[in-house]
């Protein structure tokens, strides 16, 4: 995989560090992240939308990816916003001391505590997903004698051609309100006439893991076209266009996802054809890339337990970790590649089920794996886990969730402690 290498001890390395001696001096599972490539990620979006829509725009980090304290505070340094999701993502971002008016809150069931919290904090938007919210959050505003600002969440009817349950931009979703049946036209009206609501912004994200550019610049028009609308029959003119994310990594070597630069290029051509062809000022733009971010900046460390060979069936390799800590092959069956960290200079010619250690036939992280000859005591290496990991891991067995290292120029640092048993019972009564 790019941004890694072999060392002159034949052991994987990221970033001018041994993963051997990580996992030695961490222990395992350990997820670590390369923070040179988070930020490059970060430069890449800033730098896209500058060059070609005139920096009339903001990439906003998906935070569901991955939230912690530091990353927040890098995605800050870098000057990015932020996309979270619920009041656990909101409060760590206020504790990392991240500006909240740069902060967009979506969620299709905001709880009362969650909408107070962000009246309260000055969050810079509020991303409305239905009715019964936008009335709510009108009501709250009353009370506390504020006006919030509001981003519609439409469904703009676009297929992004992922799997099932990461698609979010077709009518049958639980998110957002809807074009084809006048819905979002409706919700529009609803917002203008409120007086503690104030209308800057649309919203849609049509899916997660999108190799193909198209589906996006599909969107872009659908909404410029909806701008228009607005303005032709309701004389309102609509200041932002949130296009939100979804923007392909490389999983597997199949995998070949486009240039960053490439997606804002498009979408910002779109927008400025659309613009002119319907007489509309430029909306600030706003992306929310998460994964893309994060994404192949993680690696997770693990150690092989045990070695089981099935003759004529197959052969387990079991780890010290699992869906515990990695959950999306069990839900999604996704796709992930991995090599044995301290045989990284051998050749890969066997292929294995990679299995976890909880007590479920279904703990996998992976099937067909072709990695060299593993052995027990091994270091195994998965690539791409720095997206949705963490953030999904779990305590199930009652297993603690891993330790988080940052790794930059050959130096490494815990961002997130490993849990202890204490942990695990803290909050039992």
């Amino acid at each position: 995989m790019e941004n890694f290498s072999v060392n002159n001890n034949g052991n994987l390395a990221i970033n001018g560090c041994d993963t051997v001696e990580l996992a030695k001096q961490y222990s395992t599972p350990l997820y670590v992240l390369n923070e040179n490539m988070i930020r490059q990620a970060c430069k890449s979006y800033k730098d896209a939308i500058a060059k070609y829509y005139d920096g009339r725009g903001l990439a906003c980090y998906a935070s569901k990816a991955l939230n912690c304290l530091e990353i927040c505070r890098i995605i800050q340094d870098e000057g990015l916003g932020l996309d979270v999701v619920s009041e656990g993502e909101l409060y760590t971002a206020i504790k990392s001391g991240f500006k909240t008016e740069n902060i967009h809150f979506h969620g299709n069931n905001k709880t009362d505590d969650e909408l107070i919290m962000a009246l309260d904090n000055n969050v810079g938007t509020i991303v409305v997903d239905n009715l019964f919210e936008m009335q709510k959050l009108d009501k709250l505003a009353k009370q506390k004698d504020c006006v919030a600002n509001i981003s519609l969440r439409i469904k703009p009817g676009i297929d992004a051609h992922t799997h099932d349950y990461i698609r979010t931009g077709q009518i049958d979703s639980k998110f957002g309100f809807a074009l084809e049946t006048g819905e979002a036209f409706e919700a529009v009206k609803n917002a203008i006439e409120l007086k503690n609501i104030n209308l800057k912004e649309l919203h849609c994200h049509i899916g997660s893991q999108i190799f193909d550019v198209y589906p996006f610049v599909l969107a872009s028009q659908v909404m410029m076209d909806f701008i228009a609308k607005i303005r032709d029959e309701l004389n309102y003119t609509i200041e932002n266009l949130n296009l939100g994310g979804g923007f392909g990594i490389k999983y597997v070597d199949k995998d070949n996802p486009k240039p960053y630069e490439l997606y804002i290029k498009e979408i910002a051509n779109a927008i400025k054809i659309k613009a002119k062809e319907n007489n509309l000022p430029l909306p600030y733009l706003f992306v929310e890339p998460g994964r893309s971010i994060v994404g192949e900046a993680g690696i997770t460390l693990y150690k092989v337990g045990s070695v089981k060979t099935i003759p004529d069936v197959r052969t387990y390799i079991s780890v010290d970790g699992g869906m515990t800590d990695n959950i999306r092959y069990a839900l999604y069956r996704s796709d992930y590649k991995a090599i044995i960290a301290n045989k990284a200079s051998m050749p890969a010619s066997n292929i294995v089920t990679i299995a976890g250690k909880c007590c479920e036939s279904g703990d996998l992280i992976q099937e067909n794996a072709n990695i060299q000859s593993p052995e027990v005591g091994d270091i195994l290496a998965v690539f791409s886990t720095g997206a949705y990991n963490y953030s999904m891991a779990s305590n199930y067995n009652r297993i603690r969730r891993p330790a988080m290292v940052m790794v930059k120029d050959g130096k490494s640092r815990v961002i997130i402690k490993r849990e202890s048993l204490d942990d695990l019972i803290k909050n039992d009564i």
